[in-house]
């Protein structure tokens, strides 16, 4: 992984030193609330509904042991004793007090981390899929090229009054598994003829206007990479607008643009800043690769893992959810869960932290990865170790075998947390996955991704969650709207939308009706909950959620 250099340690504790007078500024009533905005928004930090919001940046989802032990040190010394791992591969404090704030982005500074960038009108912390460099389907690993775009894009003078907010997103594989199409620029690594460049789709994302994105490029090389990045950005940076922040993401430019002309656009563009690219970036990407090199991966027997998956049936349950096919035929990856039933998705107690770490460590070649999906991986373990390490996991309440089912639910802080929320998310995903642990009924449904969202903004993903769920407030009532069908892969899609909303005590029950009708409707067990979806549509699924409606009808 990525090693600091002097320029970087000199850049942050030059950067840390200015939030520190602006903070101190602030506390004394040099500065207004309306002042420091602008400013803390920059270095992550955010007034929420109860206390401020840290928001660090953890780049592409990759962190060492140190990184995480000092993530839990941060949690236990200035928060409450717990961390929250978000959709986009960050971290949040939700307790943190003003005038620790600068000790804390000291403290991250010393295992090179930050908060840089991780809100503003700007391009926020680059994602990549959380297998990089050890899933056996990916043509090259992406966290190099992410690592570029992010020294690219930190403090870029250009791109930090930008229209609104940009995320970049990259994955190696045709599998996507960081969701690329929803967001401003997706990248998908692609080889022809031999050159390794990447296929450009822009204009996705959520919120109140939930778009997939469109295909700009389909080959960049990577010796053009950047320019063609920095030609897209600047194209939006001057035509996007500014009139209304509902209509300024990219999204909504290329909607009304037309991808065609928006396409003509940045090739003009590109041609314009392609010369100012003269190989530097080439070069500075050949010294990142030499930070990602794989690591050497131990030979061993596997027969203490094939035993252990034959003869202990728990053992075996968490090996067929949590565990993914690695490059190295002896090794797999390892994914922890952090929603172990009727838990807040996506905490992790400094504990948890530290527990993991060590694992890393001891059995990981020192390496974590934070995915999208608010779980933490561990993506190189040789298979003869998995039986210490779910031993281990199950000490500490992290052994939880639900890995892309029903309880494995995205969501947002919600109204517990977020201003801007009209909802709670946590207390339903809670009793969701309380619901069906109860019924046991979660292995028999198989694969099925529910995703919630407090607020339209749609932090927890819910328009691409086979099963979305949107929290909004009606006349001061809760109220939970329910999409089908939708989709984060790489055949994403927007979800539609059944009908009316259900009040807080009705959404589970309503989820239930949901489960239940595609038991009833499913060919096998093999056919999951989206390919059911997508074969019989909305009707029976219709009918179970608004009988009373379907009896009118009749």
């Amino acid at each position: 992984m990525y090693r600091y250099s002097e320029f970087d340690t000199a850049f942050l504790a030059e950067r840390n030193a200015q939030f520190r007078a602006q903070v101190e500024r602030r506390i004394d009533g040099s500065l207004t609330e309306d002042e420091f905005k602008p400013l803390r928004l920059m270095n992550g930090l955010y007034l929420q509904l109860h206390a401020y919001m840290l928001r660090v940046a953890i780049p592409y989802g990759t962190l060492s042991s140190a990184q995480m032990r000092q993530l839990a040190l941060l949690a236990e010394k200035w928060d409450k004793g717990y961390g929250h791992f978000t959709t986009r591969q960050n971290i949040q404090y939700n307790w943190p007090k003003l005038n620790d704030v600068p000790d804390m982005l000291d403290a991250l500074a010393e295992v090179g981390m930050h908060a840089i960038q991780t809100s503003g009108n700007t391009i926020r912390n680059v994602t990549a899929d959380h297998f990089a460099g050890a899933a056996a389907d990916e043509v090259a690993d992406p966290r190099p090229y992410a690592e570029l775009l992010r020294q690219w894009s930190t403090d870029h003078p250009e791109f930090q009054f930008m229209p609104r907010k940009f995320k970049i997103a990259i994955t190696g594989s045709e599998n996507d598994r960081a969701v690329i199409k929803v967001h401003d620029i997706g990248l998908q690594l692609v080889e022809r003829d031999g050159v390794l460049g990447a296929r450009v789709i822009v204009g996705g994302g959520l919120g109140r206007t939930p778009m997939i994105g469109k295909e700009l490029s389909e080959f960049v090389a990577f010796d053009d990479l950047l320019a063609y990045l920095e030609a897209t950005v600047s194209v939006w940076n001057q035509i996007g607008r500014r009139d209304n922040k509902y209509k300024a993401r990219i999204k909504i430019t290329v909607h009304e643009h037309g991808i065609d002309a928006i396409r003509a656009k940045v090739n003009e563009r590109f041609l314009q800043v392609r010369p100012q690219f003269k190989g530097a970036d080439m070069n500075l990407l050949e010294e990142i690769k030499g930070h990602f090199a794989p690591p050497t991966f131990r030979e061993a027997s596997v027969a203490s893992f094939e035993s252990a998956y034959t003869n202990d049936p728990v053992f075996r349950s968490w090996v067929d959810t949590n565990i993914a096919p690695h490059k190295n035929a002896d090794h797999a990856i390892v994914t922890i869960s952090i929603k172990k039933h009727g838990q807040t998705p996506g905490d992790a107690t400094a504990e948890q932290m530290r527990v993991m770490a060590d694992l890393a460590e001891e059995f990981a070649y020192d390496e974590l990865r934070i995915s999208h999906e608010q779980n933490v991986i561990l993506p190189h373990v040789h298979k003869s170790d998995l039986p210490a390490i779910h031993a281990r996991l199950k000490e500490h309440e992290l052994a939880t075998a639900n890995i892309g089912l029903i309880s494995d639910i995205i969501a947002c802080p919600g109204m517990d947390y977020c201003a801007l929320a009209t909802a709670r998310s946590i207390p339903v995903a809670q009793e969701i996955a309380t619901r069906f642990d109860d019924l046991k009924l979660e292995h028999d449904i198989g694969h099925l991704k529910i995703k919630i969202s407090g607020c339209i903004n749609a932090c927890g993903h819910h328009h691409v969650g086979h099963i979305g769920i949107l929290g909004l407030d009606r006349a001061g009532v809760e109220n939970y709207q329910i999409t089908l069908g939708g989709d984060a892969t790489e055949t994403a899609a927007v979800g539609d939308r059944t009908g009316p909303g259900f009040a807080y005590d009705e959404i589970v029950p309503a989820v239930e009706r949901i489960v239940d009708t595609y038991l009833e409707q499913r060919d096998s067990a093999e056919e999951t909950f989206l390919e059911t979806y997508r074969r019989v549509g909305m009707a029976p699924f219709k009918a179970a959620l608004y009988p009373e409606a379907q009896a009118n009808a009749a």
